[in-house]
């Protein structure tokens, strides 16, 4: 039944959803906790909402749905590289630098592009606070889950929906 239900353009629109509504939660969550997001958040969001554009691709094209399927499990991967840069320096907070450095804007609009997306994916000490967690995992670990979960997702799509 849930694989006639995912089949065709109805599946790639859940992964959109999916992946736009993590985006929403993230705003929500920075809303209500009064969070300020750090570099590799914001990259993560990127990330999620690229992922989500993919998924909606392939519902108006679903003719190609294997070069979709890698894609987004590109896509997947490249967020889940993030997330685990992000959860390393979390995890090496106490040796990471105690000032939080530049925010995302500054360095975008202060800096070449190389230089900034150097500086993006170096982090910064607010990229090392853990100010939220759910469960005993922090966001880029939960993060790191749902670029996972996204991927196999991608892949099942791919395999229910071959041509």
């Amino acid at each position: 039944m849930l694989n006639k239900f995912l089949a065709g353009r109805t599946g790639y629109l859940v992964g959109f959803l999916s992946s736009f509504g993590l985006v929403a939660l993230a705003l929500w969550i920075q809303t209500k906790y009064h969070l300020e997001p750090c570099p590799l958040c914001i990259s993560q969001r990127i990330v999620f909402m690229a992922l989500g554009v993919l998924f909606l691709l392939a519902a108006i094209i679903p003719k190609f749905p294997k070069f979709f399927a890698a894609l987004q499990v590109l896509a997947a991967l490249g967020g889940a590289g993030v997330a685990v840069r992000h959860w390393w320096i979390q995890a090496h907070r106490e040796s990471m630098v105690a000032d939080c450095g530049v925010g995302f804007d500054y360095m975008f609009e202060n800096f070449p592009l190389k230089k900034a997306l150097t500086l993006v994916f170096r982090g910064t000490g607010d990229c090392a606070a853990i100010d939220w967690t759910l469960l005993g995992l922090t966001i880029p670990q939960l993060a790191l889950l749902a670029f996972i979960g996204l991927a196999g997702y991608a892949i099942y799509l791919a395999k229910l929906n071959k041509k």
